[in-house]
């Protein structure tokens, strides 16, 4: 096993800002040390990396993915050895993907097919939540069985009618099972049923743009079903965590709840801070790029989740990663917007986005880590394994140039789909040397990585629950 030190650099965890050097030793950090220090100096390494001028940071973990994921009638562009070496190149080293529990079949059957997706190749680490789409006995057993195997998490679905669906009592159900086991259950809070109404009534009319999409996912439906949600889990006496929260009224849901000592909690992502409805209706088909469920919000509603993010009631910044190409998959929607596959691309813009938002000044760089490292970790039962840089956590380490000028862009992005949704977007700040476990696997704008090395984490439960 190799030896590999990185010195001169700042290191920056959630707790800590420090000049140190990293010591590793095979795939896990031994020590950090002051530079110079003597134990540094007789640290016989194979690698020596100079930081000097640039952040030292702990890899990205990203909470929401959706790699190879059917919707729609298709499947998201990006496999695991697309998406995960994308993800690389973004900073980011571990993601939870979401292996999918079809209507009458086993949790098994469908966890087994997600891992026989991954295993042998992902370029970075990955675990799983779990899509319970059919609530029953049998798959309320199954849970049981898949938290001793390390899936902590299942998510469901308060949307898609006759897709992934579940009603209250599937889903109070679920979240007792939850609550007796310890795990974790992750809710897509919008009202399904009501959106199904909108829906036919604005195709009815002849709004068959995708600007409509944002129309009939009205906000108010979003908080309806994330207070919903919280009632539920209260009666239950279990955790929750809403996925994808882009509304300040579904916000102000959570911020309540919280305030109540109830255990809720919620991600935004970054399409919900830079983008808006605005793009939902650019001109001709070009609003369908922006597609995705919940739906972006008027601009107005970012300085909310801005701040949810700097007072805690939004806790986790993931992605939600699940793109569609524009040509031969968003264009299954022409002429009709509730057909346009739902998702964006994200898992490898991440990380530079919210260093974006440490230089405009919406959060502190601190912050910056928790919300994209340290927190996904310890709520998904990764930390200290992953999320932080500390004697004994996995050696998933970037070496971040906060200085370096990118401009988003298709021709230049790793992810496998023919747009990004930032197109044009100068942003300031990149991965520039990024290791997986102990090994470079993106350096001097070159991946040096491979299909295969990236393996599956079990988790434990939750950290944060009171």
């Amino acid at each position: 096993m190799s030896r590999t030190v990185i010195r001169g650099g700042t290191v920056i965890t959630a707790a800590d800002e420090l000049l140190a050097d990293v010591l590793i030793d095979g795939e896990q950090v031994v020590a950090l040390t002051a530079p110079g220090s003597s134990l540094a100096e007789s640290f016989s390494a194979d690698t020596v990396l100079d930081a000097t001028g640039r952040y030292v940071i702990p890899g990205g973990v990203d909470a929401h993915t959706h790699m190879e994921m059917p919707f729609g009638g298709t499947y998201a562009s990006d496999t695991f050895e697309t998406g995960t070496r994308a993800a690389a190149w973004g900073g980011t080293t571990t993601i939870i993907d979401f292996p999918i529990q079809t209507v009458g079949r086993s949790l098994r059957e469908g966890l087994d097919a997600w891992h026989a997706k991954a295993d042998g190749n992902c370029a970075i680490d990955y675990g799983f939540h779990m899509i319970l789409s059919d609530v029953t006995e049998s798959s309320l057993k199954e849970m049981e069985s898949l938290v001793d195997e390390g899936i902590t998490s299942f998510k469901l679905f308060m949307a898609y009618p006759g897709v992934f669906y579940s009603d209250d009592g599937r889903i109070l159900r679920a979240m007792q099972k939850a609550g007796d086991i310890g795990g974790l259950v992750m809710i897509h809070a919008e009202n399904g049923i009501a959106i199904d109404v909108l829906v036919e009534q604005a195709l009815a009319r002849g709004q068959t743009d995708p600007r409509y999409h944002g129309d009939v996912r009205h906000a108010l439906l979003e908080a309806e079903a994330t207070h919903r949600a919280i009632q539920l889990a209260r009666v239950a006496g279990a955790p929750l965590y809403v996925v994808h929260l882009s509304a300040s009224e579904a916000l102000a849901e959570i911020a309540n709840a919280r305030e109540l000592g109830v255990n809720a909690f919620a991600e935004t992502c970054p399409q919900y801070l830079f983008l808006s409805t605005d793009d939902l209706a650019r001109p001709g088909f070009e609003g369908a790029k922006y597609v995705c469920s919940t739906p972006l919000r008027p601009a107005e509603h970012q300085a909310a989740l801005w701040r949810g993010l700097r007072n805690d009631d939004l806790s986790v910044v993931s992605t939600d990663h699940c793109p569609f190409c524009f040509k031969g998959q968003k264009d299954l929607g022409l002429g009709d917007f509730s057909k346009i596959p739902n998702g964006l691309p994200g898992v490898e813009t991440r990380m530079d986005l919210l260093h974006q938002a440490v230089v405009d000044g919406h959060i502190g760089r601190r912050r910056w880590i928790e919300l994209a490292c340290a927190t996904p970790a310890r709520m998904f039962g990764m930390y200290p394994k992953k999320g932080t840089i500390a004697p004994g956590s996995d050696a998933d380490v970037v070496i971040y140039d906060p200085t370096a000028r990118q401009t988003v862009s298709a021709e230049t992005h790793h992810m496998a789909v023919d747009y990004s949704p930032y197109e044009g977007k100068v942003t300031t700040g990149k991965a520039e040397t990024v290791l997986s476990r102990g090994r470079v696997i993106v350096s001097g704008g070159e991946y040096l990585g491979s299909a295969g090395h990236g393996r599956f984490v079990p988790r434990s439960t939750c950290q944060y629950l009171r």
